[in-house]
């Protein structure tokens, strides 16, 4: 089943608890996911990113992961992610899409407001939820890069309120000392940050990027901290990119046995979900 972004986030944080968004380059990814949270009872999001939403499949991509998610019997969300381009936008919400980060993270915070207050207004009366970014958070999405925390501009708690009042954004990525991709060195939140951040953002849940690579520890605490929502994908790409280089050469030793293959990747995929899922719920 379908479900609101903002809805399923508050549901779960008045439980103490998160929902993790995976990145989901292909509908093989999207069903293990949703697999293991069919599996656990758990909802989730599937994020696409930019870089598969502009391409030629994008609008397919995410027509089927709405079918993977109405067809699913746990709350599931379709976001795009990490968008800058409105016609981008525009073209996944007519494809779609439940949710999308208006990310405006690299213009100074007026400019960002006013680029998320320009996609909520085309896309709450389409029942699309916005979620913004304050702050930035440094790495990219597609690529494993490592990144110190020291490479961000951590959010300020001092803009967040008129921030959000301005943009209309109802969900806020920050940056606390998370990073894109991998962590160079002991990634370190800051928790006193994040706490002054939670105050200000009122009754919007906040957003923690980045959580390949955080101790299990810190992902419990998201959910009592105000954090709704984690996106992982760094986690998951590496645990099916592994299983398929372990995988490869038997499979063509054993005259090119695709479904074995494709059963091993897809298994590593739902391993990892499986696990996020659990963490994120406090279990």
């Amino acid at each position: 089943m379908r479900a609101a972004l903002d809805d399923l986030v508050t549901r779960r944080l008045a439980g103490r608890a998160a929902v993790p968004a995976f990145t989901c380059y292909g509908a093989d990814t999207a069903l293990a996911v949703v697999n293991a949270a069919e599996a656990l009872g758990l909802p989730v999001i599937l994020l696409v990113a930019p870089s598969s939403a502009g391409a030629d499949t994008g609008p397919r991509l995410i027509r089927i992961l709405r079918a993977i998610a109405d067809d699913s019997a746990v709350p599931v969300c379709v976001q795009l992610d990490h968008a800058k381009d409105t016609a981008l936008i525009r073209s996944a919400i007519a494809a779609g899409a439940d949710a999308v980060l208006a990310d405006g993270s690299h213009l100074p915070p007026g400019e960002n407001a006013a680029f998320v207050r320009q996609v909520h207004e085309f896309a709450a009366p389409r029942g699309v939820v916005v979620e913004a970014e304050l702050g930035s958070v440094p790495g990219a999405e597609d690529h494993a890069s490592a990144h110190a925390a020291d490479d961000a501009v951590k959010t300020d708690p001092a803009l967040v309120r008129a921030f959000l009042a301005e943009s209309g954004a109802r969900l806020l990525a920050c940056g606390v000392g998370n990073v894109h991709g991998r962590y160079r060195g002991t990634p370190a939140i800051d928790w006193p940050l994040l706490a002054r951040v939670r105050t200000e953002a009122g009754p919007v849940p906040l957003v923690l990027h980045g959580a390949s690579g955080l101790p299990a520890a810190d992902l419990r605490a998201c959910g009592a901290a105000g954090v709704g929502k984690v996106n992982v994908n760094t986690e998951l790409r590496t645990a099916m990119l592994a299983a398929a280089e372990d995988r490869l050469g038997p499979a063509r030793a054993a005259g090119e046995d695709m479904l074995t293959f494709t059963r091993s990747v897809l298994a590593a995929a739902t391993g990892v979900s499986r696990e996020v899922l659990r963490t994120l719920s406090g279990s």
